[in-house]
């Protein structure tokens, strides 16, 4: 080998495998650009259903996986079909992969673990016939897994199916969440095919450690009982979009024109609407979340794709006659928003949110209040933990979502007292979060502990 392949061969290099949905690409993308510049080789192994975009990320090797998905729809009705065929499907050409990995370290480096979302349980079942170390990503909160846990324990025991008198009663040793706050209905019988999903997701298999995206103090009282349950280190390192450089991980183009609008309205008095990358509502919701939006009588800036709308084909044509013309330059309505660089401009003052992890951090982080509109999964246990715990949101149920009741929970989070009171909390939350990623945090030291141990492989 000459010297440069002598190098390479060398370098270390850790193979990070994200699961194909926005929410969780984007944190394996950041952790990839934190241990690049820890000085680790970087190979992503991404299946071919919404891949990553290779050309914005030249440091690092891109791999995919074929996965026989390519056409599939990643949508919340699909999930439960999607996540087992893609973990059928990968399985072979991931193993040929890390074979050929193997045997060409000069190309590579030498690869010293496998660092997986937990959507790619498969993953383990590889590593352990090839003698590699595995390492879990949780793109999700801390308290949506220990939620996950419990409501398999409740399976179990056959606690189910709960009467819905119930429903607000708290849950057996998690004190902040009720029954209604689980991420599945507990009120009916759960399909067989996403109880088998979620053993599979809970489960660590091998996995010599865990990478949570959160702060020790954040998630303290849930880092407890998962360091309890699983028994292996827990690098908490978030926020990533913090820790990590900056850099392009939207699956979607961004429309940054926002941006110069936004420019253009006053401190603090732009509401901003985005319900994340998955999430489908009904053309009534539609609706009644435009008059809202426009009764209020606060800014907005608004993320619609045209796949939130079920059975949209156009947003202009599902919008109210004469809408746009009436919120004129009021309110800006887009595709797809810069959402990072939207939440941290002086003009955002809250944000209608589905709760996902990344937005709920994106949020906190920039010290912007929220309304939650949590969907499924762990955005409920999310919005939640926004609401009651940390108390910097309100909640809009399913339920409500009428005009008026949309119109008087915007004004209150935007300009009534209440509002100004989560948006102090919030700012402090800012702050110590802050503390946790900068020289010395929890974050920082957490990120260094990381670095030596998949250094020690």
């Amino acid at each position: 080998m000459n010297q440069m392949a002598v190098e390479e061969a060398e370098k270390r290099c850790v193979v990070l495998v994200p699961s194909p949905f926005q929410g969780h690409i984007t944190p394996m993308l950041q952790l990839a650009s934190m241990l690049h510049a820890k000085g680790f080789s970087i190979v992503i192994n991404h299946s071919e259903l919404n891949p990553p975009d290779s050309s914005k990320h030249p440091e690092f090797t891109f791999l995919p996986l074929k996965d026989g998905l390519s056409n599939g729809d990643p949508s919340l009705l699909n999930l439960l079909n999607i996540i087992p065929a893609m973990n059928k499907n990968c399985r072979v050409p991931f193993q040929d992969y890390l074979v050929q990995m193997m045997e060409k370290p000069e190309l590579y480096g030498q690869i010293c673990c496998i660092i997986y979302d937990h959507l790619m349980y498969f993953i383990t079942e590889v590593a352990d016939h090839l003698e590699l170390p595995t390492i879990l990503l949780r793109s999700s909160s801390c308290a949506y897994m220990e939620a996950i846990c419990a409501f398999l324990q409740f399976q179990a025991e056959k606690f189910t199916p709960l009467p819905e008198a119930k429903l607000l009663d708290p849950v057996p040793k998690i004190p902040a969440l009720r029954f209604k706050d689980l991420p599945f209905a507990l009120t009916s019988e759960i399909p067989e095919p996403l109880l088998q999903l979620l053993e599979k997701v809970t489960k660590i298999g091998s996995s010599v450690a865990i990478i949570g995206n959160t702060t020790e103090n954040l998630e303290n009282r849930a880092l407890l009982w998962l360091r309890q349950h699983y028994q292996v280190p827990i690098f908490t390192i978030g926020p990533l979009h913090k820790m990590a450089s900056s850099l392009q991980t939207s699956l979607a183009e961004e429309d940054a024109s926002c941006i110069s609008w936004l420019d253009t309205q006053a401190t603090n008095s732009v509401l901003y609407v985005s319900l994340g990358s998955i999430v489908v509502m009904d053309k009534k919701e539609l609706i009644e979340t435009a008059w809202g939006l426009f009764n209020s009588n606060q800014p907005f800036l608004w993320v619609v794709r045209q796949s939130s709308i079920d059975g949209s084909t156009s947003i202009e044509h599902d919008l109210p006659d004469g809408y746009l013309e009436a919120v004129g330059d009021r309110g800006r309505i887009v595709k797809w928003a810069p959402q990072k660089e939207v939440l941290a401009h002086r003009a955002v003052g809250g944000f209608w949110s589905h709760c996902g992890w990344n937005s709920t951090l994106e949020s906190i982080v920039e010290g912007v209040p929220m309304i939650c509109r949590p969907c499924f999964g762990d955005q409920n246990v999310n919005a939640r933990y926004i609401t009651h715990v940390w108390k910097v949101g309100l909640q809009i149920g399913s339920d409500d979502l009428t005009r008026c009741v949309i119109e008087s929970t915007i004004r209150k989070l935007m300009v009534e007292v209440e509002g100004k009171e989560l948006r102090q909390r919030v700012v402090d939350m800012k702050q110590e979060l802050q503390m946790s990623f900068q020289d010395g945090g929890s974050s920082h030291n957490s990120l260094k502990s990381l670095t030596e141990f998949i250094s020690s492989f």
